[in-house]
């Protein structure tokens, strides 16, 4: 640099009031005594995220703290990071349905990129230095769910119907599944304020923290308030009850496929869950109300899952509750027009 050149350096520092000894400071204005240890952030960000998202993350946060909780944040580097994954992965417990790790690997990843998008946002390091965000999650396999065919459905509910310690609970609960679609999530979090009988609506809360009214027949809008009516207690908040009054968990659909599945070995061979009843309704959706209906009955508001057009052929809730008429075969007081009826 020729003396001219400093000179003007110098001059525009001057100007901007600003001191060469300035320029001579730390990349980062944190300092290492500031900067936390893995375990101890992973404490504080896990008082900050929703339970649902602490609930599926955790255990692979008790991974990361296991492996790197002494360490601090901005020590650990993307290599090691998919160094933990691969072993993740190997540590996989093998089942039926198991696809060689992919999804505790994704999983793993997320959970880190939510632990360092928290560290970001709060000035422990930079974007830049994200070492999550450098990873790339396994690629997703193509789902092996499908919808069951009428007959098939028709075996499995007549199962339901027929075993277990209480068929009236099993038959409400693939009804509820059946009728709107709703993800398993949906169903345990459904409460009795959640019920509007005079238009058939129950509102949904489901992943994300996404909230929506769905149609249901009068005759299930009826079997939920009966059912809850009859076996409530007063301190008890769920709408699916068990006889005593206790709220089901997850454990009973666990309990009920592996049930249906000794019944039906093709349920079993093929990992039937509760999912495939999803499958089942979006698809006979689809193919008699479109595309636009299935998207609303299935509860999907994204962006990125129909492009921008989505934005102009937004089905509202009286287009649905017409598709539900038509895969019940019951009248819905929001319904407009005549619908198309199940084939048999």
């Amino acid at each position: 640099m020729t003396s001219t050149e400093l000179a003007a350096a110098r001059l525009l520092l001057d100007r901007l009031g600003i001191t060469p000894e300035q320029l001579l400071g730390t990349k980062s204005s944190v300092t290492t005594a500031e900067v936390p240890t893995i375990r101890r952030y992973l404490d504080d960000v896990a008082e900050a995220v929703p339970t649902a998202t602490r609930t599926a993350y955790g255990p692979y946060w008790r991974r990361v703290a296991a492996e790197w909780g002494d360490r601090r944040i901005d020590e650990v580097t993307p290599l090691e990071i998919k160094q933990l994954a691969e072993r993740v992965k190997a540590d996989v417990v093998v089942r039926r349905n198991s696809r060689g790790g992919r999804s505790a690997a994704e999983h793993l990843i997320s959970a880190l990129r939510c632990l360092y998008r928290h560290a970001v946002s709060d000035g422990l390091i930079t974007e830049a230095n994200n070492p999550a965000i450098r990873v790339s999650k396994p690629r997703r396999l193509a789902s092996t769910r499908r919808a069951i065919p009428d007959a098939g459905l028709a075996e499995i509910l007549d199962v339901a119907g027929r075993s277990g310690n209480d068929p009236d609970l099993n038959l409400l609960i693939l009804r509820l599944h059946v009728e709107t679609a709703c993800r398993r999530g949906g169903a345990l979090a459904l409460r009795p304020v959640d019920l509007d009988p005079d238009q058939c609506l129950i509102r949904l809360r489901e992943k994300g923290e996404t909230v929506r009214w769905q149609p249901v027949s009068p005759t299930l809008m009826s079997r939920l308030a009966d059912h809850h009516r009859e076996r409530s207690k007063e301190d008890v908040e769920g709408m699916l009850l068990y006889r005593g009054g206790r709220p089901i968990t997850t454990r009973r659909y666990d309990h009920l496929w592996k049930r249906i599945g000794v019944r039906l070995p093709w349920v079993a061979a093929q990992q039937v869950s509760t999912h495939w009843l999803r499958h089942t309704t979006l698809t006979w959706v689809e193919r008699n109300f479109g595309y636009a209906v299935a998207r609303a009955y299935a509860g999907h508001n994204g962006r990125s899952d129909a492009g921008s057009t989505s934005t102009y052929v937004r089905a509202d809730v009286h287009e649905v509750a017409s598709a539900l008429s038509g895969l019940v075969e019951e009248p819905h007081p929001l319904a407009a027009g005549s619908v198309p009826r199940r084939s048999r």
